[in-house]
């Protein structure tokens, strides 16, 4: 059985880039973390190191160390929408357009053929995350309390997240942008609540 991870690696794979999974630390580490399988060393210059899916899951799983919890960092999440709060300023519009810019570049170098214009492997793992963000750095507002906006949910089929949006052209443009940001979508209406939604998937051509 593969030992757990020290409390250093642990602490290293916890401080990754929060969407691109680029990490930081000494040779040795990174390395011991690429032995691990959480981590691989990217061949292109220069050369950096980031969460592999495994490492990215243990990254995401609970872990009982409440006396280190405090010096965890706390990474950007993008918000799909129900949040209690949200602030709007340009703090968070500068968060969201360094949180866009850091994917487009995760998929520059982990797409096969380099292409920005397409989902990478990361978002397929994290695929509410993703669709939220797109849509978010995109000028889309969040659903928050007293404002109508997207919201972005987990459905039981595979590689696909539903999309709600206020009726008419706010969901008909968050289509859009979703598929300019790689993804495709179908519009949808459930059958009790005759809800109009959008079933999206990160497109793979």
């Amino acid at each position: 059985m593969t030992r757990p991870p020290t409390a250093a690696q642990r602490r290293i794979v916890d401080a990754a880039d929060p969407v691109t999974g680029r990490l930081r630390g000494t040779e040795a580490q990174l390395t011991a973390l690429v032995k691990r399988g959480l981590a691989f060393r990217h061949p292109r210059p220069p050369h950096d190191h980031f969460l592999t899916p495994a490492g990215h899951r243990l990254r995401e799983a609970p872990e009982p160390r409440a006396e280190t919890e405090p010096e965890r960092a706390q990474g950007f999440a993008a918000r799909v929408g129900g949040e209690e709060s949200a602030d709007a300023g340009p703090a968070r519009a500068r968060e969201v357009h360094s949180a866009w810019q850091g994917l487009l570049e995760l998929r520059r170098m982990t797409n096969p053929d380099g292409a920005t214009d397409r989902p990478c492997g990361w978002e397929r793992t994290h695929l509410v995350r993703a669709a939220a963000l797109a849509l978010e750095a995109a000028g889309h507002p969040p659903e928050g309390p007293d404002i109508p906006g997207y919201r972005v949910r987990a459905t039981p089929q595979p590689e696909a997240v539903a999309v709600y949006a206020p009726e008419g052209e706010p969901l008909r443009a968050c289509a859009a942008t979703l598929e300019r940001a790689g993804w495709q979508t179908g519009e949808y209406t459930e059958p009790r609540t005759r809800t109009r939604y959008l079933l999206a998937s990160p497109r793979r051509a």
